[in-house]
Formats: C-alpha cells, sequence, structure tokens
C-alpha cells in the first residue's frame, strides 16, 4: 500500500488520502466509581491489556488517559514477529500486514576510504529475523496499531472506550485490604483537564491498578517503585519526513557511520514515502537533559545532511520529530509486594511498558516490550476475577516480565553504544575506527530477542514439564508457541496452528499422534482423548461446568501423522457439540501437510508424540507423554479452581 505521497495524514490507512481524518475522541462521560481493573494510560501495554479484559462480560475495567485522544502520530514505529503474533490473537494481524512497511534487508553504510569525508555502502543483508516467525518485522505508525485496539475494544461485548482528559492526582492502596480479594484496596482520584471541567475532581475504586503511564509514571511513583539504571549522556534526534534525496537506500533500514559527524539509523516507514531518521547529535553534560540543547527541527536536519555527505536530503515535510537522551533504566519491582515476597503477598498494583522499563528507541523494542508486558499480564488478572485460578498467578508476572525487561536494557546498551560512534577529539575522548561489521553481528546474535519469539520464561508453576523437553524439541517449554502448519481434516483446510491461540483466556492442549492410528482404542491419543472426555480427574471435565461448552477453559486441538482420516471416524470429543443448538465444532482435528511436515519442522517425535499444553499468553507451559495423564491433572491441579 502506498499512501503520504502530498503530506502526512494519520487516520485509517484504508480511507484515501484525500478523504483520510483522524477518529474523533468519545464524549467526555463520568468515571464509574468502582470497579475490578483500573488501568492509567493509553499506550500500546495499556491498550493491550483494556483489549484483553473488554472481552470478559463479567470483569469491569477502567482505562484512563491524560491526553485528550487517541495517539495520531510519532512514537515507537517497529513492529517486532512477535507483536504480530500478538496481534493475530486480536484477529487483527492482517490490517498491519497489509499496511506496514516489510524490512526485509539491511544495509551498512561506512566511510570511503577514498573520500573519507563521504559514506559509502560496505554492503546489504538480509534481515536476520526472515524465518523466526510466519510474520516478518514491519514498521507502521503506533497510532494505527492502537487505533486497531481501540476498534476492538469498542466493538467487544463491554463496549469498552478510554476516559480522556483525567491526570492521576492521587493513588492509594490500603494495605488492610490488599489480601482480601473481594475488596476494593485502590483509591485512585483523577482531575479532568478538559476546560470546562478542570476542578472537577473525580474519585474511584478499583480491585486491581496497572500502571501503564509512561516513564514518568504517577503510578509508579506513588507506589515508591524506584528506577535502576544510568544514562549514557548522549543525546539523539528523531524525525518522521518526507523527502526528495539521491541517497540510494532510502527504501532499506541503514546503519550509517560517518568518519567524524556521527551516526544515523535509517528506517523507511509505511506508505511507500514516509522515512524516520534517528540522528546522533552529540555528548550531553552529567544531569543535563536533550531538552536543555534548545536544538530545533533544522538542526537535526542539518546534522544528518552533515553525517550523509555526499548525498542531498531535501525535507519537504516533517510529520513528527523529537531529541532524546540514550538511557537504560528498570524498575525495581513490577508490583506493590516486596521484592522477594516472602511472605507470599498477592499483589494488587502493577507496572508496565515505560512505566517500569526505560530505553533508548532505536532498537524498536519499547513497544514491542510493552505490549508483551500486559499480554502476559491480562489473562492471569482475569483468570483469578472470574475465580477460575488461585491468586497466586498474579505473582508471576513480575518474576517473568522484569527478566525480559533486564535482557532488554543489556541489549540496550549494547545496540546504542554499536550505533553511536565515539566522541570526537573535540570533546577530549579518543575516535574509535568506526566498523559496522559490529553491528551487523549483533543483530544476528540477538535476532530471537529483537522479533521478541526468544523471549523464554524460567520454570514455575506454569512453566514446566521440562524432562520431556526432547519429546518435542522445537517447541521450547517458555517460549511462544512457534506456529507451522498443518491441514484440517473436516476440509483440508491449510491452517497456521499458531493462529488458534486466541486472547480469549482459554488455555490450549496440542495432541500431536504418534504412529498409532487414532482410530484404534489401544492407541496413547485414542486413551488420552477418551481419558480427557470422561476421567474425573480429565482437567477439561473437572474445571469446565456442566453448563459451559467443553472448550470454554481447555481447548483441545489433536494433529495425527496418518493422512487417510474422515472426521466422522474421529472421537466426538474432537469435533464437540457445542452453543445452544448444539452444532457441531469441525476445526479441532488436523493431519501432516506433504512437504512441510510440523512434526519434522518442530521436532516432535514421531514413534511417541506428546502433548504441548500452551497458556493464554501463547506461551508454552509443558509438554507431556501422550500418557502422562497424572501428571496432566497435577500441573493443573497446581493454580487452578474447580
Amino acid at each position: 500500500m502506498q499512501y503520504h505521497l502530498n503530506g502526512f495524514k494519520p487516520g485509517n490507512y484504508q480511507v484515501p488520502d484525500s478523504v483520510r481524518l483522524p477518529a474523533a475522541p468519545p464524549a467526555i462521560v463520568d468515571l464509574p466509581k468502582k470497579v475490578d481493573v483500573l488501568i492509567v494510560g493509553c499506550g500500546p501495554a495499556g491498550l493491550a491489556l483494556a483489549r484483553q479484559l473488554s472481552e470478559f462480560s463479567d470483569i469491569t475495567t477502567c482505562i484512563v488517559e491524560l491526553k485528550s485522544g487517541p495517539l495520531l502520530f510519532g512514537q515507537a514505529d517497529g513492529i517486532s514477529c512477535r507483536t504480530m503474533e500478538i496481534m493475530e490473537a486480536f484477529n487483527c494481524s492482517e490490517m498491519l500486514v497489509k499496511e506496514t512497511y516489510q524490512l526485509n534487508r539491511n544495509a551498512f553504510w561506512e566511510p570511503d576510504d577514498k573520500q573519507p569525508e563521504n559514506i559509502k555502502r560496505t554492503h546489504k543483508v538480509p534481515d536476520a529475523r526472515i524465518g523466526l516467525s510466519e510474520f516478518s518485522h514491519g514498521v507502521v505508525n503506533q497510532a494505527r496499531l492502537q487505533d486497531l485496539l481501540l476498534e476492538g475494544m469498542e466493538n467487544s461485548i463491554t463496549k469498552l472506550v478510554p476516559h480522556y482528559n483525567r491526570r492521576l492526582l492521587e493513588l492509594h492502596v490500603d494495605p488492610n485490604l490488599t489480601q482480601d480479594l473481594n475488596a476494593h484496596p485502590i483509591t485512585a482520584k483523577f482531575a479532568r483537564n478538559d476546560m470546562s471541567q478542570s476542578s472537577n475532581v473525580e474519585t474511584i475504586q478499583a480491585r486491581y491498578v496497572v500502571g501503564c503511564d509512561g516513564a514518568r509514571s504517577a503510578v509508579r511513583k506513588s507506589l515508591s517503585i524506584m528506577l535502576e539504571g544510568d544514562s549514557a549522556n548522549k543525546a539523539w534526534g528523531v524525525m518522521d519526513i518526507l523527502l526528495v534525496t539521491d541517497f540510494p537506500d532510502i527504501r532499506v533500514k541503514c546503519f550509517i557511520q560517518s568518519k567524524e559527524n556521527g551516526a544515523v539509523m535509517l528506517v523507511p516507514r509505511e506508505g511507500g514515502y514516509l522515512v524516520r531518521l534517528y540522528v546522533e547529535l552529540g555528548l550531553l553534560e552529567k544531569d543535563q537533559r536533550a531538552s536543555h540543547l534548545d536544538l530545533t527541527i533544522e538542526d537535526i536536519i542539518e546534522k544528518a545532511q552533515l553525517i550523509m555527505t555526499p548525498y542531498q536530503i531535501d525535507v519537504k515535510e516533517v510529520a513528527w520529530w523529537s531529541i532524546y537522551e540514550v538511557g537504560q533504566r528498570v524498575a525495581d519491582r513490577f508490583d506493590d509486594t516486596p521484592a522477594d515476597n516472602s511472605e507470599g503477598l498477592i499483589p494488587r498494583a502493577f507496572v508496565a511498558g515505560d512505566a517500569c522499563h526505560t530505553h533508548s528507541p532505536k532498537g524498536g523494542w519499547g513497544l514491542n516490550t510493552s505490549l508483551p508486558d500486559t499480554f502476559n499480564l491480562g489473562w492471569k488478572l482475569a483468570a483469578v476475577l472470574l475465580g477460575k485460578s488461585q491468586p497466586k498467578l498474579l505473582q508471576t508476572y513480575s518474576s517473568e516480565r522484569r527478566k525480559v525487561a533486564q535482557q532488554l536494557i543489556n541489549a540496550d546498551k549494547q545496540m546504542s553504544s554499536l550505533v553511536a560512534t565515539r566522541p570526537t577529539a573535540k570533546s577530549g575522548a579518543i575516535q574509535a575506527k568506526t566498523n559496522t561489521a559490529d553491528i551487523e553481528e549483533f543483530i544476528a546474535r540477538q535476532n530471537g530477542f529483537i522479533a521478541g519469539t526468544s523471549i523464554q520464561y524460567d520454570a514455575s508453576f506454569i512453566c514446566t514439564g521440562h524432562t520431556h523437553q526432547d519429546l518435542a524439541t522445537g517447541f521450547i517449554i517458555g517460549q511462544r508457541f512457534h506456529s507451522a502448519t498443518a491441514i484440517r481434516v473436516a476440509d483440508g483446510r491449510r491452517q497456521h496452528l499458531g493462529h488458534l491461540n486466541k486472547a480469549d483466556g482459554r488455555w490450549r492442549i496440542f495432541i500431536f499422534g504418534n504412529q498409532q492410528s487414532p482410530r484404534d482404542t489401544t492407541a496413547d491419543s485414542y486413551k488420552l482423548i477418551d481419558f480427557l472426555d470422561c476421567s474425573e480427574s480429565s482437567p477439561v471435565r473437572k474445571y469446565t461446568s456442566n453448563s459451559s461448552d467443553i472448550d470454554s477453559v481447555i481447548d483441545v486441538y489433536a494433529v495425527f501423522q496418518q493422512q487417510d482420516l474422515s472426521i466422522e471416524n474421529m472421537p466426538n470429543f474432537l469435533w464437540p457439540a457445542k452453543g445452544k443448538y448444539g452444532l457441531r465444532d469441525y476445526e479441532k482435528v488436523f493431519h501432516t501437510e506433504e512437504g512441510n511436515d510440523i512434526f519434522e519442522q518442530r521436532g516432535i517425535n514421531r514413534s511417541n508424540g506428546c502433548m504441548v499444553v500452551v497458556r493464554p499468553d501463547q506461551h508454552i507451559a509443558n509438554i507431556l507423554p501422550l500418557n502422562a495423564f497424572d501428571e496432566l491433572s497435577d500441573f493443573f491441579d497446581g493454580f487452578m479452581i474447580s
């Protein structure tokens, strides 16, 4: 898709440039007095959490935002493979795939040996993330991704919309009530920022609060959570521009290093014309902020032109620009319990996204770490609020996501030092030889982390079964379910199995059958299905009410090696009757695809088969043999409530 030809316009890219308008913010209405979950902040973390919770009619959610309406432009642009997988769980990946600019190549530029004041291209390489996911890394305005989340919220059963123009004045967590799960220990006071109601203060009580309100988080400060880290004392400018240039790689992601003038990272943007430039500006004094430099957009353009000599940059329009200082910080804890939580307290207040980890934007990790933060937290809050899981489930959010944040900080420090040039002799330091090969090597080494596909949670009661990892070496316990295709038995459709893992709070069990026919009553897969269907100790039966569909809590799928299967010969459990009419579900049984065999692709043991248990956030929780009935029951009994 192409757009922004005659100027940058935010909004729905399916609407032509000439008539596209940003969505109008909803009318200001009073805040509710009491809710289950209060979300502060409408960034990617806050909206991803609200989008999840909006699907549950029994959970009351309120999301508030300081700004006057939805984000229009600027800020994050990169959409990682893993974020695309999460958006598929929200049923809106297709639109992002269509609209994003796919990053398939990287180009590297260094000083020309013959004319050091000029830059020259050294080489181009395919993007290192290609093949890590069925989705590729893309670039699109953060506002567009947030629009899709807002649209999903508004179209959900709860019709959830944000409350804009709200500034948090005060947040109090009553320590005497936090361990009473029926209580509302959170009290928050907000002031309206709109002109007509500037003196109106509203009070809201909540069972849980989640601060997704950015690097200067008022929620984090109210909880006395500290950010730990430091600054690199380096300033960068960033700008989204429409330009005319003779630079040949303007539609390729580029790492550009000049001999003496600094570095530029160039990222082509969606629509075919827009480009983002990260421009190295220089050193900051100790405790100096980038905002103190008093630089203008003209200064950033001039510096970019200097670095990219001999190529010309004729900027026609600046859609957005900012100046920032490089620094990496992470919160000492991600919830309101003590760091060691030796008493096993249940957290009632959380921070997520930039509220608990800050870093430079060049790696594209901000949105792509913030959104998975609350994708991890959302299903846990829902499970506890709906009485499906024990409240100790909420303790796993901080331990799982803080480790990821620390890995992010470490990677960002390395990335920032590699992309930037060293201080020049003018600043009193020694100039180092520029070398983009180090950047290329770093990207190749960290490609799984950059893509978000290698994020792995440590062993816990919802992440176990490591002794059976050899049964499916390509489904790594703790990492996300790496999708692959299979053929649906009922109609022959080719289906990505990972796309069955929707953000609806349900667990999934994937049965990968062995070489015995599933129609054979002595086969391991047949016995497992019979256990799940009929046994009193079956987690499917134990945790599903009699009035609900059989797959409403734990959704079971089967993938068989045999290709001569018919749906009518499968056990009824695998094509169950559902809904008020008892309609059959024909979409749970698959067989392998010739030439694209999931057993081969994911290292699944053909002789033994296995079952793969997948959490509601798409991460693999357990791998078990087909006959491990007791182990499967014990796993769910460890945290679920019958």
